[in-house]
């Protein structure tokens, strides 16, 4: 999915469905690098932000919760995609 696409999404609420895949993607866009994978576990750190952010996969969906954690984080620090101004 298209990463401007899915963070519409996301902000608008529908935090259900979401593929890991595109949320990790999504992640990445906005400056998270992959730190660590333990399990399903995936540790994603960011150079502006002291916090790391653990997503997981379950049954190749993201959970909820941790959407919404990450949507904290962009909302805190003003993340954009790494291709926005």
């Amino acid at each position: 999915m298209n990463e401007r696409k899915l963070l519409t999404r996301l902000a608008r609420g529908a935090t259900a469905n979401v593929a890991f895949s595109d949320l990790r993607s999504l992640a990445e866009g906005l400056g998270f690098e992959l730190r660590r994978v333990s399990g399903s576990h995936h540790v994603f750190t960011h150079p502006d932000i002291p916090q790391i952010i653990n997503l997981q996969t379950v049954r190749g969906q993201a959970k909820p919760y941790q959407i919404r954690q990450l949507l904290r984080l962009v909302e805190r620090y003003d993340l954009r995609l790494e291709d926005q101004q």
